[in-house]
Protein backbone atom coordinates (compact mmCIF):
# COMPACT_ATOMS: atom_id res chain seq x y z
CA UNK A 1 0.00 0.00 0.00
CA UNK A 2 2.42 2.65 -1.24
CA UNK A 3 1.60 6.22 -2.17
CA UNK A 4 0.97 4.75 -5.62
CA UNK A 5 -1.79 2.70 -4.02
CA UNK A 6 -3.49 5.89 -2.89
CA UNK A 7 -3.03 7.40 -6.35
CA UNK A 8 -4.49 4.30 -7.95
CA UNK A 9 -7.43 4.32 -5.57
CA UNK A 10 -8.02 8.01 -6.27
CA UNK A 11 -8.08 7.33 -10.01
CA UNK A 12 -10.50 4.45 -9.51
CA UNK A 13 -12.64 6.62 -7.28
CA UNK A 14 -12.85 9.35 -9.91
CA UNK A 15 -13.90 6.77 -12.50
CA UNK A 16 -16.61 5.44 -10.17
CA UNK A 17 -17.75 8.99 -9.47
CA UNK A 18 -18.09 9.86 -13.14
CA UNK A 19 -19.96 6.64 -13.88
CA UNK A 20 -22.35 7.34 -11.01
CA UNK A 21 -22.86 10.94 -12.11
CA UNK A 22 -23.82 9.71 -15.57
CA UNK A 23 -26.57 7.61 -13.99
CA UNK A 24 -27.74 10.01 -11.28
CA UNK A 25 -27.47 13.77 -11.43
CA UNK A 26 -26.57 16.13 -8.60
CA UNK A 27 -30.12 17.45 -8.80
CA UNK A 28 -31.49 13.94 -8.28
CA UNK A 29 -29.28 13.39 -5.23
CA UNK A 30 -30.25 16.75 -3.75
CA UNK A 31 -33.92 15.89 -4.23
CA UNK A 32 -33.41 12.65 -2.30
CA UNK A 33 -31.51 14.45 0.46
CA UNK A 34 -34.24 17.09 0.78
CA UNK A 35 -36.68 14.36 1.75
CA UNK A 36 -34.48 12.83 4.42
CA UNK A 37 -34.52 13.55 8.14
CA UNK A 38 -31.36 15.17 9.55
CA UNK A 39 -28.39 12.83 9.66
CA UNK A 40 -27.59 11.42 13.11
CA UNK A 41 -24.74 13.26 14.79
CA UNK A 42 -21.70 11.67 16.36
CA UNK A 43 -22.24 12.42 20.05
CA UNK A 44 -19.12 11.99 22.21
CA UNK A 45 -19.74 10.14 25.45
CA UNK A 46 -19.26 11.92 28.75
CA UNK A 47 -17.24 8.83 29.75
CA UNK A 48 -14.34 10.24 27.73
CA UNK A 49 -13.69 7.56 25.10
CA UNK A 50 -15.66 6.20 22.15
CA UNK A 51 -15.42 3.65 19.39
CA UNK A 52 -16.06 3.93 15.67
CA UNK A 53 -16.71 0.30 14.76
CA UNK A 54 -16.08 -0.68 11.16
CA UNK A 55 -17.96 -2.93 8.78
CA UNK A 56 -15.77 -4.26 5.97
CA UNK A 57 -15.58 -7.59 4.20
CA UNK A 58 -11.98 -7.41 3.08
CA UNK A 59 -8.80 -5.52 3.90
CA UNK A 60 -5.71 -5.25 1.65
CA UNK A 61 -3.62 -5.66 4.81
CA UNK A 62 -5.38 -8.71 6.27
CA UNK A 63 -7.25 -10.26 3.34
CA UNK A 64 -10.77 -11.64 3.49
CA UNK A 65 -12.40 -10.89 6.82
CA UNK A 66 -15.83 -12.28 6.13
CA UNK A 67 -17.55 -13.66 3.05
CA UNK A 68 -20.26 -11.45 1.59
CA UNK A 69 -22.69 -14.36 1.41
CA UNK A 70 -22.25 -14.96 5.13
CA UNK A 71 -22.49 -11.33 6.25
CA UNK A 72 -25.69 -9.69 7.40
CA UNK A 73 -24.77 -5.99 7.27
CA UNK A 74 -27.73 -4.91 9.39
CA UNK A 75 -27.06 -7.48 12.11
CA UNK A 76 -23.34 -6.67 12.12
CA UNK A 77 -23.78 -2.94 12.63
CA UNK A 78 -26.54 -3.42 15.19
CA UNK A 79 -24.18 -5.57 17.24
CA UNK A 80 -21.72 -2.68 17.25
CA UNK A 81 -24.40 -0.27 18.41
CA UNK A 82 -25.49 -2.69 21.14
CA UNK A 83 -21.89 -2.79 22.35
CA UNK A 84 -21.87 0.99 22.66
CA UNK A 85 -20.20 2.20 19.44
CA UNK A 86 -20.66 5.94 18.88
CA UNK A 87 -20.56 5.52 15.09
CA UNK A 88 -20.15 2.80 12.49
CA UNK A 89 -17.72 3.08 9.59
CA UNK A 90 -18.84 1.32 6.40
CA UNK A 91 -16.48 0.58 3.50
CA UNK A 92 -17.98 1.46 0.14
CA UNK A 93 -14.91 0.82 -2.05
CA UNK A 94 -15.64 -2.24 -4.22
CA UNK A 95 -12.34 -3.45 -5.71
CA UNK A 96 -10.05 -3.88 -2.71
CA UNK A 97 -12.54 -3.88 0.18
CA UNK A 98 -15.62 -5.49 -1.41
CA UNK A 99 -17.74 -2.58 -0.22
CA UNK A 100 -20.68 -0.79 -1.79
CA UNK A 101 -23.09 2.07 -1.29
CA UNK A 102 -25.76 -0.59 -0.73
CA UNK A 103 -23.87 -1.67 2.41
CA UNK A 104 -23.93 1.93 3.62
CA UNK A 105 -27.66 2.22 2.96
CA UNK A 106 -28.38 -0.99 4.87
CA UNK A 107 -26.17 0.05 7.75
CA UNK A 108 -27.69 3.52 8.04
CA UNK A 109 -31.22 2.10 7.99
CA UNK A 110 -30.36 -0.50 10.62
CA UNK A 111 -28.79 2.11 12.92
CA UNK A 112 -31.48 4.77 12.54
CA UNK A 113 -33.52 3.71 15.56
CA UNK A 114 -30.48 3.95 17.85
CA UNK A 115 -29.47 7.32 16.35
CA UNK A 116 -25.98 5.95 15.70
CA UNK A 117 -24.45 7.55 12.59
CA UNK A 118 -22.95 5.53 9.74
CA UNK A 119 -19.76 6.93 8.20
CA UNK A 120 -18.86 6.40 4.55
CA UNK A 121 -15.27 5.17 4.36
CA UNK A 122 -13.83 5.30 0.86
CA UNK A 123 -11.25 7.14 -1.21
CA UNK A 124 -13.43 10.19 -1.74
CA UNK A 125 -12.28 12.71 -4.33
CA UNK A 126 -15.36 14.71 -5.37
CA UNK A 127 -18.17 16.56 -3.54
CA UNK A 128 -20.59 14.44 -5.59
CA UNK A 129 -19.55 11.50 -3.39
CA UNK A 130 -20.51 13.48 -0.29
CA UNK A 131 -24.01 13.82 -1.76
CA UNK A 132 -24.03 10.08 -2.48
CA UNK A 133 -23.13 9.37 1.15
CA UNK A 134 -25.82 11.69 2.52
CA UNK A 135 -28.45 10.29 0.13
CA UNK A 136 -27.54 6.80 1.37
CA UNK A 137 -28.25 7.88 4.93
CA UNK A 138 -24.72 8.49 6.17
CA UNK A 139 -24.01 10.80 9.08
CA UNK A 140 -20.30 11.15 8.35
CA UNK A 141 -17.46 10.63 5.89
CA UNK A 142 -13.72 9.93 6.01
CA UNK A 143 -11.27 12.05 4.01
CA UNK A 144 -7.64 11.04 3.44
CA UNK A 145 -5.46 14.13 3.78
CA UNK A 146 -2.45 12.72 1.94
CA UNK A 147 -4.46 11.74 -1.12
CA UNK A 148 -5.94 15.13 -2.01
CA UNK A 149 -4.88 18.68 -2.72
CA UNK A 150 -5.69 21.41 -0.21
CA UNK A 151 -8.37 22.77 -2.52
CA UNK A 152 -10.00 19.38 -3.00
CA UNK A 153 -10.00 18.76 0.74
CA UNK A 154 -11.64 22.12 1.40
CA UNK A 155 -14.35 21.45 -1.18
CA UNK A 156 -15.12 18.04 0.31
CA UNK A 157 -15.02 19.33 3.89
CA UNK A 158 -17.38 22.17 3.16
CA UNK A 159 -19.77 19.94 1.22
CA UNK A 160 -19.91 17.57 4.18
CA UNK A 161 -20.54 20.33 6.69
CA UNK A 162 -23.21 21.85 4.44
CA UNK A 163 -25.13 18.59 4.66
CA UNK A 164 -24.67 18.08 8.38
CA UNK A 165 -22.09 15.30 8.15
CA UNK A 166 -19.20 14.81 10.52
CA UNK A 167 -15.75 14.41 8.93
CA UNK A 168 -12.85 12.23 10.03
CA UNK A 169 -9.63 13.63 8.56
CA UNK A 170 -7.18 10.74 8.25
CA UNK A 171 -3.45 11.44 8.60
CA UNK A 172 -0.37 9.24 8.56
CA UNK A 173 2.45 11.49 9.76
CA UNK A 174 3.39 14.90 11.12
CA UNK A 175 3.21 16.56 7.69
CA UNK A 176 -0.35 15.28 7.20
CA UNK A 177 -1.29 16.53 10.65
CA UNK A 178 0.02 19.99 9.80
CA UNK A 179 -2.18 20.11 6.68
CA UNK A 180 -5.18 18.90 8.69
CA UNK A 181 -4.68 21.59 11.33
CA UNK A 182 -4.62 24.28 8.63
CA UNK A 183 -7.94 22.91 7.36
CA UNK A 184 -9.47 22.77 10.83
CA UNK A 185 -8.42 26.24 11.99
CA UNK A 186 -10.95 28.29 9.98
CA UNK A 187 -13.71 25.75 10.68
CA UNK A 188 -13.67 25.76 14.48
CA UNK A 189 -17.37 26.54 14.54
CA UNK A 190 -18.04 23.00 13.33
CA UNK A 191 -16.99 21.71 16.77
CA UNK A 192 -17.18 17.95 17.21
CA UNK A 193 -18.27 17.49 13.58
CA UNK A 194 -14.56 17.55 12.67
CA UNK A 195 -12.31 14.76 13.91
CA UNK A 196 -8.59 14.25 13.45
CA UNK A 197 -7.39 10.68 12.98
CA UNK A 198 -3.96 9.06 12.87
CA UNK A 199 -3.54 5.81 10.95
CA UNK A 200 -0.55 3.86 12.22
CA UNK A 201 -0.26 1.55 9.22
CA UNK A 202 2.87 1.83 7.09
CA UNK A 203 1.82 2.75 3.56
CA UNK A 204 4.40 0.49 1.95
CA UNK A 205 4.47 -2.67 4.07
CA UNK A 206 0.86 -2.46 5.35
CA UNK A 207 2.17 -3.40 8.77
CA UNK A 208 1.20 -1.52 11.91
CA UNK A 209 4.09 0.64 13.13
CA UNK A 210 4.53 0.13 16.90
CA UNK A 211 4.52 3.36 18.85
CA UNK A 212 3.43 5.61 15.99
CA UNK A 213 0.07 6.41 17.54
CA UNK A 214 1.65 7.36 20.85
CA UNK A 215 4.35 9.41 19.13
CA UNK A 216 1.93 11.40 17.01
CA UNK A 217 -0.60 11.84 19.82
CA UNK A 218 1.69 14.51 21.22
CA UNK A 219 1.26 16.54 18.02
CA UNK A 220 -2.53 16.54 18.10
CA UNK A 221 -4.36 19.50 19.62
CA UNK A 222 -6.66 18.95 22.58
CA UNK A 223 -9.50 21.02 21.12
CA UNK A 224 -10.41 18.41 18.50
CA UNK A 225 -11.58 14.81 18.83
CA UNK A 226 -8.53 12.60 18.26
CA UNK A 227 -9.00 9.19 16.64
CA UNK A 228 -6.56 6.26 16.72
CA UNK A 229 -6.84 4.18 13.55
CA UNK A 230 -5.53 0.68 12.77
CA UNK A 231 -3.88 -1.89 15.00
CA UNK A 232 -6.53 -1.82 17.73
CA UNK A 233 -7.06 -5.50 18.37
CA UNK A 234 -7.93 -5.80 22.05
CA UNK A 235 -9.28 -4.09 25.12
CA UNK A 236 -5.68 -3.58 26.26
CA UNK A 237 -4.90 -1.73 23.01
CA UNK A 238 -7.89 0.54 23.52
CA UNK A 239 -6.81 1.28 27.10
CA UNK A 240 -3.27 2.09 25.97
CA UNK A 241 -4.50 4.54 23.35
CA UNK A 242 -6.93 6.19 25.73
CA UNK A 243 -4.02 6.71 28.12
CA UNK A 244 -2.01 8.23 25.27
CA UNK A 245 -4.70 10.89 24.84
CA UNK A 246 -6.96 9.62 22.07
CA UNK A 247 -10.70 10.22 22.36
CA UNK A 248 -11.83 7.50 19.97
CA UNK A 249 -10.51 4.41 18.21
CA UNK A 250 -11.54 3.20 14.77
CA UNK A 251 -11.69 -0.60 14.95
CA UNK A 252 -12.45 -2.83 11.99
CA UNK A 253 -10.64 -6.12 11.45
CA UNK A 254 -10.72 -7.24 15.08
CA UNK A 255 -14.48 -6.76 15.26
CA UNK A 256 -15.18 -8.37 11.90
CA UNK A 257 -13.19 -11.44 12.97
CA UNK A 258 -14.70 -11.57 16.44
CA UNK A 259 -17.24 -14.19 17.38
CA UNK A 260 -19.04 -11.63 19.54
CA UNK A 261 -18.54 -8.12 18.18
CA UNK A 262 -20.93 -6.56 20.69
CA UNK A 263 -18.99 -8.00 23.61
CA UNK A 264 -15.61 -6.94 22.19
CA UNK A 265 -16.90 -3.42 21.51
CA UNK A 266 -18.11 -3.12 25.09
CA UNK A 267 -14.87 -4.57 26.49
CA UNK A 268 -12.75 -2.09 24.53
CA UNK A 269 -14.87 0.81 25.74
CA UNK A 270 -14.81 -0.34 29.35
CA UNK A 271 -11.03 -0.76 29.35
CA UNK A 272 -10.37 2.56 27.64
CA UNK A 273 -12.69 4.49 29.91
CA UNK A 274 -11.19 2.84 32.99
CA UNK A 275 -7.72 3.81 31.77
CA UNK A 276 -8.84 7.41 31.86
CA UNK A 277 -10.04 6.99 35.39
CA UNK A 278 -13.46 8.31 34.44
CA UNK A 279 -11.95 11.60 33.32
CA UNK A 280 -13.69 13.14 30.30
CA UNK A 281 -11.59 14.46 27.46
CA UNK A 282 -10.31 17.99 27.80
CA UNK A 283 -12.86 20.71 27.14
CA UNK A 284 -12.80 22.42 23.78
Amino acid sequence: MSHDFLADMATSSRERCEAARAQRSVADLRAVIAGLPPAPSLVPSVAGFDLIAECKLRSPAVGQLRAAAETDIARTVQSYAQGGAAAVSVLTEPARFEGSLAHLERAAAALAAQRVPAMRKDFLVDPYQILEARAAGAGGVLLIVRMLTRGALEALLDAALEHGLFVLLETFDAADIDVALRLLAPRKAAGDALLLGVNCRDLVTLQVVPGRLELLANQLPHNVLRVAESGVESAADAARLASAGYDLALVGSALMKSGDASQLTAAMLDAARAARGGRPRRAR
